[in-house]
This record gives C-alpha cells, structure tokens and sequence, in this order.
C-alpha cells in the first residue's frame, strides 16, 4: 500500500445524486482550505464497515469537530445509490458520504485493490487520513495481510493522533419496550442531559431472556453507561442528579 503523507490528493471530480438531480462535487470542494478526515472502505453495507468502522466515527463526529475537523468522508468505490441508501439505513447525519464509483481516486492515492475472490472487482483497500488544505497529513493503513483487516483506521485512533486528551461520548444502550411509559421518560431524561444512546426493544432488538441475562431483570426499561448498570427511569434521574 502507499503512504501519501506530505502529497496532495488526487484532483478527481465525484458523480453524486443529490435527490432526483446529478451533482457534480470535486476533490478542491472536498479538501481546499478544510482539515478533513477520510476513512476508507471495501463497501456499503458490509459487515465490519456497517458494525465498526462508520458508526463510531459518526458517533465520534462532535468530539472531531470540536478538535478542529471540519468534515469527515466516508469513501468506497459504490456508486451514488448505494452510499446515499447506506448513509439512510446507517442514520449518519454526521458523515459525508463520496461514491468514487469509477475508483480513479482510490488508484490515485494507490489503495486500489483486487477484491475478485469475493465477487467485488476492484475495491478500496481499507485506510483512514486526515487532510489538510488538500495535502495529507497523516495515514493509517491496515496491514497488507490476507482477509479485511481492520486494526489501525478506526476513529479512537485517528481521535487519539488529533486530541489524545479529547473527552469522549459515554456509551450508553438503553433496553426498552413498545409503548412504555417509562421508558419513553427514560430516553427523555438521556435526551435532556444530553447523551446519546443505543436503543435495544424487547422483542425487535433482543428478548426478555437477554434483558434478564444482561441486566438480572424483566422490567423495562434497562440502563446502561459506560459498562455499568444503571437501572430503570428512577434509578436514571438519581444517577444524573448525582
């Protein structure tokens, strides 16, 4: 794989649909004058890129921001409608998404790889970067190694090159159930304290048999916070007063 650090990005113009119109968006509105992060990928809707790789930088996406990032990319060699279909079911509202459909950026920054074995034709390898004014300034590729590696361009790393001592969002997973009051009041107190949260419903997400192996309990709803349990709405609102 190539490492471009100290390079200026390739000068491509991406084929984008923007509603039911073509839209033309180019590498200079993408980079010039902007600090931009840009994690790579071998395709929408994939299993480690759907689980791992966008959703944390998403996730990430406030905490990059306030660390100075104006725009973060997500990049793979998909046509238009199937990154605008994926940013959909993914909800990443926080991510830019660019279809390098023909790869000629991808063979630019010489990432471009074979992936016939698995029926995809040339693909991305996997790699993140951070851009700065159109000239990359730092890379992280995964290992040239057999399979889709995925151990050095994820977003704590790239967070950890930028602002080592960025305070990150807590990870909190609240379990629920259709028409719960209190579990409404449960997300609502999340939502005024600002916190984001992973909602689990019993019997969509998961059942009442992994409520109680996880929690101990059959009640819902059930909160957790960074690993800890914290409990139903009430033991909730006495955790955030405290």
């Amino acid at each position: 794989m190539k490492n471009m650090e100290g390079q200026k990005v390739p000068n491509v113009t991406f084929k984008t649909r923007v509603g039911d119109a073509w839209c033309d968006l180019t590498t200079d509105e993408l980079f010039k004058g902007q600090k931009v992060i840009v994690f790579a990928l071998p395709g929408a809707f994939t299993p480690t890129c759907s689980s791992s790789h966008l959703p944390r930088y998403n996730e990430l996406a406030p905490v990059f921001k306030a660390s100075g990032v104006d725009r973060i990319v997500c990049l793979s060699v998909n046509d238009t409608f199937v990154m605008n279909e994926w940013k959909k079911d993914q909800k990443a509202e926080n991510i830019t998404f660019v279809p390098d459909g023909s790869g000629e950026f991808t063979e630019g920054m010489g990432m471009l790889v074979g992936k016939e074995n698995l029926g995809f034709g040339k693909r991305s390898w996997r790699y993140s970067m951070l851009v700065n004014d159109s000239v990359v300034e730092k890379m992280f590729i995964e290992p040239d190694v057999e399979g889709d590696p995925f151990e050095v361009s994820d977003a704590d790393t790239m967070l950890n090159h930028i602002n080592p001592s960025a305070a990150k969002p807590k990870a909190v997973t609240v379990f629920t159930k259709p028409g719960c009051g209190h579990c409404a009041r449960a997300k609502g107190l999340l939502e005024k304290a600002g916190l984001q949260y992973e909602e689990i419903v019993l019997g969509s997400g998961a059942t009442f048999r992994s409520l109680r192996a996880v929690a101990g309990a059959l009640t819902a709803p059930q909160v957790f916070i960074d690993g800890q349990k914290i409990g139903s709405a009430d033991d909730l609102e006495k955790y955030l007063a405290a």
